[in-house]
Formats: structure tokens, sequence, C-alpha cells
């Protein structure tokens, strides 16, 4: 029997993911989740899945719950700036658990993005290199559910405001690249989706801002245009508008990225790998409201 584990199970890409194991006939007694907080998996643990406490920090506990696993879909902790660190912790453990194969959640073009993520995500893909564990790099486009905080706001005011010129965002819905990486994690021995080495750029229907706004106007029913501003100025509007600064240099860092073609790829790995057609940008958001 195959075991897979999944890191971050109880956050909203690693749950989609172990629903997705679930629902595509994985037994739940060969899922390992791995969490931070068992309480959060209660639900995880009355299907007869394993639940296994371990944080990116602490590589003893990873490496207990990492034993007699033989493939892990890694999810890319959330702590930007710590990553590396955390990320290396998990490696290790997975090398010293005997781990077959890992899956790690990197970001789209990670090898040539400007996008201030990347470099995190780099070092994570080249620490996987010189693993002597098999390894595929999922490469995460930006999720339309990054703006769905903006619909209200964009439909009040009538605009969508951004720095990301007329850059195209091949955007994908979280639970679209959710279960692309369940499908790889769990696909046979000898697909060309778990070969070592293997990179998919997971990307979805590509949009412009302009083309974001409709959309937007399309689910909330307002009249929506976007509104281009530099750089200096969109992170003017965000302060004001009670944003932290992180968050404030991460949007405007995105848009700039944008800006220069960082999220926009024509791959079609995405879609082959779930065997459909990704939701649109229009079909991801109105999900996310309901």
């Amino acid at each position: 029997m195959t075991v897979i584990a999944v890191t971050g199970a109880t956050g909203q890409f690693g749950a989609a993911a172990v629903r997705t194991l679930l629902s595509r006939g994985v037994a739940a007694d060969s899922v390992v989740a791995v969490v931070r907080n068992a309480d959060r998996a209660a639900d995880l643990a009355a299907q007869g899945v394993a639940v296994r406490v371990a944080d990116y920090t602490d590589p003893g506990a990873l490496r207990t719950a990492l034993d007699g696993v033989n493939r892990l879909l890694l999810v890319s902790g959330s702590e930007v700036g710590q990553r590396e660190a955390q990320h290396r912790n998990v490696i290790a453990a997975a090398e010293a658990a005997g781990v077959s194969l890992i899956a790690y959640t990197s970001l789209l073009k990670a090898d040539t993005s400007t996008i201030g993520l990347a470099p995190e995500h780099v070092a994570t893909e080249r620490m996987l290199a010189d693993s002597p564990v098999a390894a595929v790099v999922l490469r995460n486009t930006w999720y339309w559910e990054n703006y769905a905080s903006s619909i209200e706001s964009a439909a009040q005011s009538g605009v969508l405001l951004g720095s990301g010129d007329d850059g195209r965002i091949a955007g994908a819905a979280r639970a679209d690249l959710a279960e692309a990486a369940a499908l790889v994690i769990s696909a046979p021995d000898g697909s060309a989706d778990v070969k070592d080495g293997t990179v998919l750029e997971l990307a979805g229907p590509a949009v412009t801002y302009s083309e974001l706004a409709d959309a937007i106007a399309r689910v909330s029913g307002a009249e929506v245009a976007y509104r281009n501003v530099t750089s200096s100025e969109h992170a003017e509007v965000l302060t004001g508008a009670g944003l932290p600064a992180p968050v404030v240099d991460l949007l405007v860092n995105a848009d700039a990225g944008i800006a220069r073609g960082d999220l926009f790829s024509d791959s079609d790995d995405l879609a082959r790998v779930l065997g459909r057609a990704p939701l649109t940008a229009a079909e991801a958001l109105q999900a996310a409201v309901g």
C-alpha cells in the first residue's frame, strides 16, 4: 500500500488536496494529514485519515510524522521569509524517513520570475534537485481567490485599481490547483507526472486586469472598470485602506511582476492533469462568493 502524506492538511490548499485524494478512491488509511493542530483535523480523523502533528520548524516531529510514508505532498509554508529553512526541515525529514517521492507546490515560472515570493521557491526547488528523493515541482499560478476580497469594494466604487498595466494573469482556482496536486501525488508509478525532475507549469486561462474587472462586474452585477496606477500610487491607496505594510509590499510587487509577464504562461499542464478546462476567473470568483 502506498501511503501519501499531505503537509498543511488543515489549510485551504492541503485540505482540498486531501478531499480530492479521498474522493478519487485513495483509501483513508493510506493518507496521512500532517497538521499543526490536531483539533482542526478532527473531521479527517473521523474519516479514518491518520492525523500526525508536526510543525515545519520541528525536525524531530516531522521525522516522526513521515514514518512509513511513501509519497509526500509538500505544501509550501505560509510564513514568507521563513520558508527556505522550514522546507529544508521537511525535505531532510523525508529523506530520513525513506520517502520515495516529494511533490512541492512552487510558483509559476519560479526560475525566471521577478516576484518577491520566487526566491524561496527557487531555493526549495534546488534543495529537491540535490536530494536523493525523487521530486516533482508543481509551479502554481496566482489564485483567482486572491481577488475575491476586491469584489465588494470594486462593485461599490465601480473601479478595480491596480498597477499591473496590461499584463496577463494566467490564474487558477485554488481548488483546481489542489486537485491537480492530489492527482499528481497519487498518479501510478511510471506516469510521466511522477518522473523525478518533472516540472509542471500549472496555469489557467489568462486575463488582463481589464478583463478581470469585467469578470467582477459579471459576478457582482455592478459596472466595474480597471484603473491602472503607478506602483507608488497603488501602495499609497492600499496603505490608506489600512493594509499592513508587508501585505502592501506583496500586492504591489505582484502587480509589478504581472506587468512584466511573470504570471502569464500558455502551458496546458493544468488542464492536462485535471482532464478538463480549469475554472475561469469569473467562474472561480462566483464560487468564492457563493
